[in-house]
């Protein structure tokens, strides 16, 4: 086994270049087919979600498969290589086995036991036995990711640990609130007819919103998932299809939309959202001028909510004083300040206490000069600026700055839910008065301090399990052709043996000739069973490649003979089916 992934993902990589980098459909299956065309690689499989671009394969060559893997990544992206090399990972072998099954039970998803990944993985490996680049190796692995997954969340909480990019990026919408309370007889619209936008449009329902309107670029589509919504058991809303040029007029009618399209430009701008919050509210929209996303909490750290924000006002300026150029505010004093001796400058720089010494004897100062000095001067400085405060008037402290409060942001009328990579709505609609955006950038920052449950660590534990019984069995699987080479020239010779046995006993009637057959296949295969199933578990242990190599030595056994059993087995899986 030489499995290789190369890929980016929200790890590795800003949303910015994830969102120049990200293929569609047709870029994914034409990278499928260069790679396995290319001579490093035998195998391939793409892994193209919304913040992750993954390319496995069965290379030959570990430099030689990384630098080309790479390079196709980067000219099928369009992304240059030497920009997009920074925020490449590469596994390989065994690690990339445990990336894959770690991915596969959410682990590395944005919402850490989100399950949508193994959709992905599924429709993955199906678009890569459809164009036959999945052979043995990728087929098995690809299939028993699926496997780990469905165990994971099956026999452990990590669906407590996270939830779909849907229902998290829900959460942020409602900024704290109960969900279902938040969109309780609200109306949707649903840009996009895809796996998630259908997912949008499922859990829509599932939370209690009264309408929901589909608008996609392929009327059919819009209309089908409509209908499976108006039909759905557990829900009652309403859903309806309407063209994708109908948006502007719905976005008006909505409280929440939903976008993920495979759009490459912009489906909403920012004056287009304007327009839809003005045609709700009657009244023009306002630039705040600002992200709410960047307003610090109480941590210093980014937060998706808007909050007001207090901050520091600047320092009075040098002049404020009543003497002209003084650069400290002489007429702020207080009574009672006192002046006398280093304790009443010891808070201000040396750099300042110099330029008002300086101000006060009529002469400037170089403020650079002033950096350089020793402590010493400094503290000849400050005894100096005391006597000379003495003689001219009291220093005030400085001023505690006074906290500003900005005027809050004004509740949203329309919140945006923006799930496509590249994104569909403009980013600077974070910035309209009545409006809450929430996008893949706003999601990774909102879920990168998540608590993590305990039930990571045992799905953890699983996927260290189900890594190393993966290796034994592919390692297992490397010496079967042999095995089964060797079993193909046993029963060679045992018809060979019969034949000539026939040329000695022409009388032999078919009872004993079939008696005398049975016995000789009798003794040959247990001769063989036990070093076949004894070898095959050794070839499973770390290091037991050797065995194979052994076993055609010892039994003579042609090397074309074998390859032609590998050939074979591979030609089955490259031509199996979607899974």
């Amino acid at each position: 086994m030489s499995l290789l992934v190369v890929g980016l993902s929200h790890r590795s990589a800003p949303v910015s270049v994830l969102e120049r980098a990200s293929l569609s459909t047709d870029a994914q299956l034409k990278l499928l087919q260069d790679t396995v065309a290319a001579e490093p690689a035998t195998e391939a499989a793409v892994l193209a979600t919304c913040n992750r671009i993954e390319l496995y394969a069965d290379v030959d060559k570990f430099h030689a498969g990384v630098a080309e893997l790479s390079t196709l990544l980067a000219q099928h992206s369009g992304v240059g290589l030497e920009e997009l090399t920074p925020y490449l990972y590469v596994h390989y072998e065994d690690r990339a086995v445990h990336h894959l099954f770690s991915v596969a039970c959410g682990l590395d998803s944005m919402v850490v036991g989100e399950g949508q990944i193994l959709g992905q993985i599924k429709d993955s490996l199906a678009r890569a036995q459809e164009l036959h680049s999945a052979g043995r190796l990728l087929n098995d692995l690809f299939q028993q990711a699926l496997r780990v997954g469905k165990r994971a969340h099956s026999e452990t909480g990590i669906d407590r640990a996270g939830q779909s990019l849907v229902t998290f990026g829900l959460e942020q919408l409602a900024a704290g609130a109960d969900v279902q309370g938040w969109a309780h007889g609200k109306k949707a619209l649903v840009i996009g007819a895809g796996s998630m936008s259908s997912l949008a449009a499922a859990t829509l329902a599932r939370v209690g919103v009264a309408e929901i309107v589909v608008a996609n670029r392929t009327q059919d589509r819009a209309e089908r998932l409509a209908q499976i919504l108006a039909e759905g058991d557990d829900t009652d809303v309403l859903a309806r299809a309407v063209p994708i040029e109908s948006v502007p007029v719905e976005l008006t009618r909505a409280d929440i939309a939903v976008s993920c399209t495979g759009a490459t430009g912009l489906v909403l701008t920012a004056g287009a959202v304007a327009q839809a919050v003005e045609g709700r509210t009657g009244e023009p929209v306002a630039d705040t001028g600002e992200d709410p996303r960047t307003h610090l909490d109480g941590d210093d750290r980014r937060t998706t909510s808007p909050r007001a924000d207090v901050r520091d006002t600047p320092l009075p300026p040098a002049t404020v004083g009543a003497d002209e150029n003084c650069p400290l505010d002489l007429g702020a004093v207080q009574p009672g300040f006192s002046v006398m001796g280093e304790a009443a400058v010891a808070g201000m720089d040396a750099a300042t206490l110099e330029q008002h010494a300086a101000w006060a004897a009529g002469t400037s100062v170089d403020r650079r000069e002033a950096a350089r000095r020793s402590p010493e001067a400094d503290a000849e400085l400050i005894t100096a600026l005391a006597a000379t405060a003495a003689t001219l008037g009291r220093i005030p402290e400085r001023r505690r700055p006074e906290p500003v409060v900005e005027a809050p942001r004004p509740e949203p009328v329309l919140f945006l839910l923006d799930l496509a990579m590249p994104r569909d709505i403009d980013a600077a609609a974070h910035r309209l008065a009545g409006v809450r955006l929430v996008d893949l950038e706003s999601l990774a920052e909102a879920s990168a301090d998540a608590p993590m449950a305990a039930d990571v660590d045992q799905v953890r534990r699983i996927v260290s399990d189900e890594v190393a019984a993966f290796g034994a069995a592919q390692r297992a699987a490397h010496i079967t052709p042999t095995v089964v080479a060797l079993r193909t020239m046993a029963a060679d010779v045992v018809a060979g043996e019969i034949a000539r046995l026939e040329g000695r006993l022409p009388g032999l009637d078919d009872k004993h000739r079939a008696e005398i057959t049975q016995t000789v296949r009798r003794v040959v295969d247990k001769l063989l069973h036990a070093p076949t199933v004894r070898v095959k578990q050794l070839a499973a242990e770390p290091g037991g490649a050797g065995y194979a190599d052994a076993l055609r030595t010892l039994f003579d056994l042609d090397q074309e003979t074998v390859a032609a059993v590998s050939r074979a087995e591979d030609s089955t899986e490259k031509n199996r089916g979607p899974a």
